[in-house]
């Protein structure tokens, strides 16, 4: 153990940062098939370190498998119980260690930018299909955060540590997916076999599910937002604008709007033609499929007859007040669209 608390990084262990994030990273994001010997392995290590009987070990192929054949009995773990073993411990006797401004700027250049969006997703799904409040599961996956800081102050920093619970710790986050606790038996759910995400790290396919296990439970999602199946298996060029006028919930109804285009909307729906001004068309789509009125200023090239279609404010009256709001406050008669 250092004789003083670390309050300061060095240039080459700040250099060492994204190296130890990328790594928890990829272990957070894999699909690869679960080594079912290691991840029992670390199951049976938690259970002897909570001081617990071996349990029966099951695995299955999803998370909704798991819940599926949880045992009726209410000898669950808590997961707070699996964290107050594994740690806090560790963290209470590292954070001694660091001071703590270092201990909060790691904590923030470590924490790999995954958030919990597919679990959160996930676990709202399977709450719709199973009444359960997942208070025995534990999602190691969540973990990366912490196995980075900790990996960081134990190898980097070369911080004193509980030897045998970092390792168990380690284990469980490396070899395990969704696991279910019960006194006696332990369902390990296996890896999604396909992941996908968009460019800010947001659940995100289009036309096929963006989580995929097994046994082909998936869960379907447009840059984050949760979609349902039938939106889900079909390309957003294959929406369609009608789906709007029955899509109850606000939040798909946006997404939906995104992906077919106002250009669409405003020829697939009914509006209403408010003013007109050269090539420039002001329209009110007439449905309230948005929380605001949808208005449009529609745009015909002269030269090519291509169209455009751009979304404005509600409370313009005529074309040329939102050509000058498109156009950030110039007014249309100082320029030309003339070709």
């Amino acid at each position: 153990m250092s004789p003083t608390r670390i309050e300061k990084l060095t240039l080459e262990q700040e250099a060492l940062i994204p190296i130890i994030r990328q790594k928890w990273r990829a272990i957070a994001l894999s699909t690869k098939r679960l080594d079912r010997k290691k991840a029992a392995a670390a199951v049976r290590s938690v259970y002897e370190l909570m001081g617990k009987k071996e349990p029966k070990i099951v695995f299955c192929e999803s998370p909704y498998a798991a819940m599926k054949i949880a045992p009726k009995t209410d000898k669950a773990l808590s997961s707070i119980e699996v964290i107050n073993y594994l740690y806090r411990p560790l963290r209470l006797q590292l954070r001694l260690q660091i001071g703590e401004r270092t201990s909060n700027q790691l904590w923030h250049k470590l924490e790999p930018g995954l958030g919990s969006r597919m679990h959160d997703q996930l676990r709202s799904q399977l709450q719709k299909h199973i009444n359960s409040q997942f208070v025995n599961c534990i999602e190691p996956q969540l973990w990366v955060s912490e196995a980075s800081w900790l990996e960081f102050c134990i190898s980097i920093l070369r911080c004193d540590r509980a030897e045998n619970i970092w390792s168990v710790f380690q284990s469980l986050v490396k070899h395990c997916s969704w696991i279910y606790l019960w006194e006696d038996i332990c369902i390990l759910s296996d890896r999604p076999i396909k992941l996908y995400f968009d460019n800010q790290n947001r659940l995100h396919a289009e036309g096929e599910p963006a989580v995929q296990f097994g046994d082909g439970y998936c869960l379907y999602s447009h840059h984050g937002v949760t979609l349902p199946e039938k939106y889900g298996v079909l390309h957003p060029h294959q929406w369609q604008a009608e789906w709007l006028l029955s899509e109850e919930n606000a939040e798909i109804r946006r997404v939906l709007i995104q992906g077919i285009g106002y250009g669409r909307i405003s020829q697939e729906l009914e509006f209403t033609k408010l003013d007109d001004w050269r090539e420039y068309t002001l329209l009110k789509i007439d449905n309230n499929i948005d929380v605001e009125p949808i208005y449009l200023l529609k745009m015909t090239c002269p030269s090519t007859g291509m169209i455009h279609t751009l979304r404005v404010p509600p409370n313009f009256e005529s074309a040329k007040e939102a050509i000058r709001w498109v156009n950030w406050g110039i007014t249309p008669e100082k320029f030309s669209v003339e070709t």
